[in-house]
């Protein structure tokens, strides 16, 4: 049996997550400890949230006052309803909580079946729980019960970095398959940005969105992450990354951006797009040559189709790379011409042609056929540093779901560089477009 601990101050997010459980058939009241239970298997969440309020102290030095639990047996074993309560009971005597209210939740959204126990932690004289340990105590408690009841071991699987990575499967337990992707992905793979962040968990049908706003007066700056279809659509309710583990949240994010930029070398990825791009004939060309290279190319486009975002994700070296990082000829703005027009593919410099030193070429050097045929010598466009979801998806849907991997950093010194190949045309673009969007949702008339 898996027991899987957060501790949090959002006791009244935690009753609705498991009143939506219960209100979507997927769900049952077990019991309750010291809270009024109707015996229905249902919940009026504002009833049951009163009844926690009034063990609630006036005054605690406990920032995080409430504890949710979840206890996960091994899929081979089939428990009663009975045998759950009891279990769940024993479980939370043992933690230190018999005297403690609490609630306990049965969910059967997934085919493994296991209870959820929403519980407060601090006591009416304002002193908490101690929670130090708790992993430790936690496993020696479970193995107990596994003994005394006959359960199956069962152990959380271990995440290596070589593991296979997968797409959600939506029958499956989406939560823990949604934690596992995040963690492998930055186990594995390096990247910047948000925006190349994302690139590389829509391949897995993920999608990340920064969450910021206050609570209770206080302001949190977070993650949040959704589980979607292969067209980018929602498929669950979103994730905090609180729930999925440290790993998902905004500073081990953020740290990982900062490890990125001393490890990350463009110049493998750039001599094998540069190479495929010479021999191909245009998008599905190209795309399919980046692919047999263990490539994948991830476009996003606006509303008319035209591109603005292109990323690479090189598997070979574990690398996310906006377009504008390898170069203009790569970029979104070049793409977007070659594709529309064959006799705008860029000109790129191979090994064939030229040694490739690591430095950023001459943008002179670079320049499609069709830019250099302007009398003017100046480039009709511009180049995009962003990333969107994978080139299948629609136009509306992934403007729907659009990233910025610049304009939500601003005013952070410099920490999320976009690289030498930032582009104010195209920035100024992008942020035309967000603001659209965001009229949009405020008078859907518009």
């Amino acid at each position: 049996m898996v027991a899987k601990i957060s501790l949090g101050n959002s006791l009244y997010g935690s009753l609705v997550y498991n009143g939506e459980k219960i209100n979507k058939e997927h769900g049952r009241v077990l019991d309750t400890n010291k809270l009024y239970n109707d015996g229905t298997g249902t919940i009026n969440i504002q009833r049951v949230f009163e009844d926690f309020k009034r063990w609630m102290p006036q005054a605690t030095k406990a920032e995080k006052t409430m504890m949710h639990i979840s206890l996960n047996p091994h899929p081979d074993d089939r428990l009663s309803e009975a045998q759950y309560i009891q279990i769940a009971h024993e479980y939370m005597e043992k933690m230190g909580f018999a005297e403690m209210p609490y609630l306990v939740v049965k969910h059967e959204d997934i085919g493994r079946h296991h209870i959820h126990i929403v519980a407060l932690r601090v006591r009416p004289d304002g002193s908490a729980i101690d929670s130090k340990n708790n992993y430790y105590r936690s496993k020696e408690i479970t193995r107990e019960l596994e003994k005394k009841y006959g359960l199956h071991t069962a152990e959380r699987q271990k995440i290596t970095p070589d593991m296979p990575i997968k797409k959600i499967d939506p029958n499956g337990d989406i939560k823990r398959q949604v934690a596992n992707t995040v963690k492998m992905v930055g186990m594995r793979y390096k990247f910047q940005t948000l925006g190349e962040y994302n690139a590389i968990l829509s391949l897995y049908n993920i999608r990340c969105e920064e969450a910021d706003g206050r609570v209770n007066g206080r302001e949190y700056h977070g993650l949040v992450y959704f589980a979607t279809d292969d067209e980018g659509m929602t498929i669950a309710s979103p994730f905090k990354a609180s729930r999925l583990g440290k790993f998902a949240g905004r500073d081990a994010i953020e740290q990982r951006y900062e490890r990125a930029k001393e490890k990350i070398d463009v110049r493998p990825t750039k001599r094998k797009v540069a190479a495929v791009m010479e021999q191909s004939s245009g998008k599905d060309d190209f795309i399919a040559r980046l692919k047999a290279e263990n490539i994948d190319l991830v476009l996003r486009y606006t509303n008319d189709s035209r591109i603005y975002g292109a990323t690479y994700i090189d598997h070979n070296t574990h690398t996310v790379l906006n377009g504008s990082r390898l170069g203009k000829e790569f970029s979104a703005n070049a793409l977007e011409k070659w594709f529309s027009n064959p006799a705008e593919k860029p000109i790129v410099q191979t090994h064939s042609n030229t040694q490739d030193n690591g430095t950023a070429p001459d943008n002179s050097q670079h320049q499609s056929q069709g830019e250099r045929s302007q009398s003017d010598g100046t480039t009709s466009g511009s180049q995009s540093n962003r990333h969107g979801h994978t080139s299948q998806l629609s136009s509306a849907q992934s403007q729907s779901h659009g990233y910025d991997d610049t304009s939500m950093f601003d005013g952070l010194g410099g920490l999320f560089s976009v690289g030498p190949a930032y582009d104010a045309q195209e920035e100024a673009f992008y942020r035309e477009m967000q603001l659209r969007k965001k009229k949009k949702r405020r008078d859907p008339k518009l």
